[in-house]
């Protein structure tokens, strides 16, 4: 079975509900993972936009969320989870807020979308502190055994 991403709170490419945005609550969308390839040692997750700021003229990619050192024992995250919550050795990194855990989704104008990338690693990674995805990714170089993304999409009402 090849890896795996799926949520009960969103559909693959479809909108992700305002409760997990900046026009909600903000927090996490639940996640589940499945099919993990023979030696993996840890995962890491990143979402990031694309889009931004404006989908039309992309100029950037905005980072929401970044974790490490997902044990590979563990099989999702929950609906808002938070620090305190996250699997044993979870590293979290920075995003582009310029702090840990989750940022939903606030695109300033049109439909963006969201992509929930999960890395299944053959090596746990050194502690990074609070990496950015940059640092993150540069870290992972060479131990990527498999990768999955799921898409969500998120508009502002009124934009």
């Amino acid at each position: 079975m090849p890896l795996m991403l799926t949520s009960k709170s969103f559909a693959a490419h479809a909108e992700i509900p305002a409760l997990h945005t900046c026009e909600g609550s903000d927090v996490s969308p639940a996640l589940a993972w499945g099919g993990l390839p023979a030696g993996t040692a840890s995962l890491a997750l990143i979402v990031d936009d694309p889009d931004a700021p404006d989908p039309k003229a992309p100029r950037m990619t905005w980072v929401h969320w970044v974790l490490y050192n997902l044990p590979p024992t563990a099989t999702g995250l929950a609906e808002g989870v938070q620090s305190k919550d996250l699997p044993k050795g979870t590293g979290e990194g920075q995003n582009d807020w310029k702090r840990t855990g989750y940022g939903g989704p606030c695109p300033p104008i049109g439909r963006h979308r969201y992509f929930f990338k999960l890395y299944a690693l053959k090596a746990v990674l050194p502690d990074l502190g609070k990496p950015t995805k940059a640092a993150l990714e540069k870290a992972m170089e060479g131990k990527i055994l498999a990768k999955v993304e799921l898409v969500g999409t998120y508009q502002k009402k009124g934009s």
